[in-house]
Parts: structure tokens; sequence; C-alpha cells
């Protein structure tokens, strides 16, 4: 069980605890323990009972039943509330913006139990009856349940790759050593949302489910497998065309159309006979999105796809001077023993007081740390910015004296994000056409399965930037990928640098710059057009020239 699944479980506690009105005070209790673990690099559950209690956030009522979770697999507390609690109401509770005492009132007040019911209640008007729903909270609330029923049974592919790793390791260990088992679909093709780990084998059917079976964790639920939680799709094929099947189902519907009009219906038993017996270098699955990748191969220019080992330095990220879990000299560290050349240390700035963004009196303490951090290395370096908020207006956090002591600013939108389109655009053209902007940080603020991003018109965007000489990120946080990959085309005809940035607020936050980097891919970015495929010397000269 992993960090985060650990961190979800007391999270629920915390929020079941608050809508059947316990103690507020050991409500908060598990809600900081879910913060902390969160947070945690260590594996929770190798760590012993007094390991945990020296860490801020869990206290021995947690680490209890922490020791509980290792032992046996669950929390005797959550399951008592799990118990008597619907499960519709629990759904609820997961919605983004719904707290539990508002779950409450429309779970006691209104007898609705489960998210359609709620909806068509807010389709009908009903809640603005009620005390603390006005008719625009009703309005938000109504777009954030439809946007949570449409995201059910759905994945991010950050979240499930090692689940989908470790099945296929484990059960590559029970078929026969002929067998050959792949990937296939959406997950081979690393798409971000996606609905299954999907397997095909040279095995049948019931010799991978009676494999699955044996396998602990793993469970069949109305026909459909599951493993961890994780919906599990086989798919058989005779060794003879297995790779015809991978073509077929490793590629977009638009891609397989424009390769089938280009090259004929002709199929082949090795999938690298449809790249090889037309003159193409061998597509990667994530690529197989449009006829781009396909010109590009013709061309023999795959290559220059930007790929994990071209990236130069991590851009973008936090310490424990703000809401980091890992100081400035771990982070540097990490950075290091990655093999990166520099780290763009971008906290946040005063405006973001929930995540301790920094004072100018703390922005300069830092900077005088990373000066003497500096002097210590002659092949690394650490470049000071700042994770500026994008103000109402438009505006920078800070005033334009002070952002002149900044190598380099990210600019991000953290608070107001319910926009209409218009202020959406204003806002941030405002902040790109600011002088001191270098990169516009997660354009649309969007959450993937949790929030949907503000309104933004992207060509106008990437417009703006390429006027401005401001390079766009790309977050390489599972939940955000934003820029979403679809426009990267774009952005590189207009000559627009993107920067794959991982947004880490832990030193295992840094690995996230592989789930950017097959977005990227997807949308067919090169080295050329990628910020932080630059050695350090060349992304000093970048940001030496705005």
């Amino acid at each position: 069980m992993t960090n985060r699944e650990i961190a979800r479980k007391f999270n629920m506690l915390a929020k079941l605890k608050e809508l059947h009105g316990e103690n507020p005070f050991r409500t908060r209790a598990y809600s900081s323990a879910y913060i902390a673990i969160r947070k945690l690099a260590p594996v929770v559950m190798e760590m012993s009972y007094n390991d945990l209690i020296q860490i801020h956030g869990i206290g021995k009522t947690i680490a209890d039943k922490i020791i509980e979770l290792q032992q046996t697999g669950e929390i005797s507390a959550l399951n008592a509330y799990l118990d008597k609690t619907p499960e519709g109401i629990v759904e609820m509770l997961q919605i983004k913006g719904f707290g539990p005492k508002k779950v409450r009132t429309v779970w006691k007040d209104m007898g609705i139990e489960t998210p359609g019911e709620l909806l068509y209640a807010c389709n009908e008007n009903r809640l603005v009856e009620f005390k603390g729903f006005g008719q625009k909270t009703q309005e938000s609330l109504q777009k954030q349940v439809a946007y949570f029923l449409d995201s059910q049974g759905k994945y991010l592919f950050g979240h499930i790759e090692s689940e989908g790793l470790e099945l296929k390791d484990i059960l590559e260990k029970q078929l026969p050593g002929s067998t050959d088992l792949q990937f296939t679909g959406a997950f081979r093709r690393k798409m971000p949302v996606l609905n299954a780990i999907e397997m095909v084998s040279t095995a049948g059917i019931s010799q991978l489910e009676t494999a699955l079976q044996a396998i602990d964790g793993s469970e069949n639920r109305n026909g459909e497998w599951f493993y961890r939680d994780i919906r599990i799709i086989f798919h058989s094929s005779d060794p003879e065309v297995i790779g015809q099947w991978q073509f077929d189902h490793s590629a977009s519907e638009k891609f397989l159309i424009f390769f089938r009009e280009k090259y004929g219906l002709k199929s082949y038993g090795r999938e690298m006979d449809y790249f090889e017996k037309n003159g193409l270098s061998f597509i990667p699955p994530e690529f197989r999105e449009s006829d781009k990748a396909i010109a590009m191969a013709r061309e023999g220019r795959l290559d220059e796809l930007i790929g994990e080992k071209h990236i130069g330095g991590v851009i973008h990220a936090h310490s424990t001077y703000s809401d980091g879990s890992n100081t400035l000299l771990e982070m540097a560290l990490a950075a290091i023993e990655r093999g990166y050349q520099y780290l763009v240390i971008s906290d946040h700035s005063k405006a973001a007081f929930y995540a301790n963004g920094l004072s100018e009196e703390r922005v300069l303490e830092q900077m005088q740390e990373i000066d003497q951090l500096n002097a210590e290395w002659d092949d690394f370096r650490i470049f000071k910015s700042i994770e500026c908020d994008i103000l109402n207006d438009g505006s920078l956090d800070y005033g334009d004296s002070f952002l002149d002591h900044f190598e380099l600013v990210i600019a991000s939108v953290h608070s107001n994000l319910k926009m209409s389109s218009e202020k959406a655009n204003e806002r941030i053209l405002t902040a790109i056409a600011n002088p001191h902007t270098r990169i516009l940080g997660h354009p649309t603020g969007r959450l993937l399965l949790s929030r949907p991003g503000y309104p933004l018109d992207h060509r106008q965007i990437i417009d703006a930037c390429a006027e401005h000489g401001v390079a766009i990120e790309i977050n390489a946080n599972p939940y955000r990928l934003d820029l979403d990959w679809t426009w990267i085309g774009y952005a590189i005809e207009k000559e627009v640098l993107l920067s794959i940035n991982p947004d880490a607020h832990s030193v295992v936050g840094i690995d996230d710059i592989r789930y950017g980097v097959a977005a990227a891919r997807k949308g067919g970015l090169t080295r050329k057009y990628c910020l932080n495929a630059k050695s350090r010397e060349e992304f000093i000269a970048w940001m030496n020239n705005p």
C-alpha cells in the first residue's frame, strides 16, 4: 500500500468523523495525518511505531492505526464509519469542493443519498431552499457533481502504472515461460486518463483468469477483474498475429486511418514489420496519435522526439521554505543523484498563504542559502526562482523592483479559479505581458478527474507567449499534465518553448518528470522546443536573453 493510498484512508476517516458530528479536534488530527503522510518520502508501511511518532502530524493515535494497517491491512475505526454510512454518501465526500457539513445537510435534511440524486436535485433547483445553499453554490455544485459522475471508473496513468508493472511481473512468473504477455491499448499508449490496465497474451483467457485468481489483491466483480481496485482487461491472441493485434490496438483511430490510407490494408505478423516494410522508423505507441508521427518516421526524425534522457534540469520544485517536504539541500542532492545539471527552485510567493508563501525577507534568506550551496559545486547549479501567483487582476505577486531579484519567474494562477473565459484570458494575458514572466505555469489549473480547468482560448494564450517570449509549462504531475498534450503541436508551430516541470514538492516528486515526458511525446515535442532539454550553459543563455 502506497503512502498516497494510506493518506486517502485517513482523509476519508477525517471526513466521516466530521460528517457524523464527531469531536472537531480529533477530526483535525486525522486531516493533519493525511497531509503529513502525503508528503513523506519513506514508505509508511515499512516504518516502526517509534519512527512514526517522531513525524509532525502523526501522534500516538494515528501511529496505532498505521501499525494496525501494517498488521491487518485494515483500519477498524474507518470500517466502523463506512458500515454506518450509505455508499452514495461516501461517494459524495469525494466530490471536489463538497465538504462533510454540506453532505450532511443533503443527506439528513433532504434525504439525498447518491451523487445521481444530488445532480437531479440541482437540476430541479431544490438546493437553494436550504441553509448554506444559494443559487451560485448550487450552480457550482451541479458542475462538480456532473464532472464527478463522468469521471467514475477512470484512472490516472501516473497512479496505476506501478500496479500494472507489478501485476505483469507476477503473472509472467505464474504463466508458462513461452507465454507472451504485453501491455496494450490506452495503457501502452500512456494515455493520461484511462479506464483499465489492458494486456494481451498468447495464453488463453481462462488461463489468464486462473493465474489472476491466485494473486493477492485481485477479485472478480460481476464478471470484471480488478487488481488493487483497478480494472483489468485481458485479450488473447495467437502467437502468429500478436504483432498485428498490437499495431491495431496501440494507436489512435486517426493514426490508423491515415496509416491504412497511406500504406494499404496489408497485415503483418510482427508489429515492427508495419514500419520497416513501409520504410518507416518504429513509432513508439505513445506517439501514435496523428499523421505527424508518420511524417517524422518517414523523414527519419524520430530521434528528435523528447525523451527522459534528454532532460537536463529540474524546473519548478518546492522546498520546506514553502510547502515542500524536503529542504533546499535535499532537493538539490536528489537532482544531482538523478544526473541533472541544474535545479530551478520555485517556492510559492507570499499571496499563497495557504502554502506558506514566502515573504520578501524569507525570499532573501533562501537566496542566501542558494549562494552558499552553489559555492560548493562546479558542475551543478540552483537557480533562484519563484512560482509567483497571478493575482485576480493579472498582476504578479510582489512589486516589480523585488521581482528583479529572481533569475526566473514562473507565473501561475492558484486562487479565484471560477472564471469566465473572458476573465481567465484577460487575467493570464496580462500576466504573460509582464516582462518578469518567463514561464506560464499549469495554464488551465486543471486537476485531472478532480477539477476541470478554467476556460481558456489556447490559441490566444499561445500566441501571446510567442509574442512575449514566454515558455509554457507542461506540468508533469499526473493530476495536471497541463498544458494538455493536444496543444503541443500548435505551440511548436508558433515556436513557443515548452518546459516539462515536475512541480515537485518532495524528492520523490522529481520523478514525475517521466509522466510529463510521456505526455510531451504524445504531442510530438522535440528537444529543440523543450526548455529543460537545454544544458546548464544553454539554459543560462536563455535566461539572460529574454
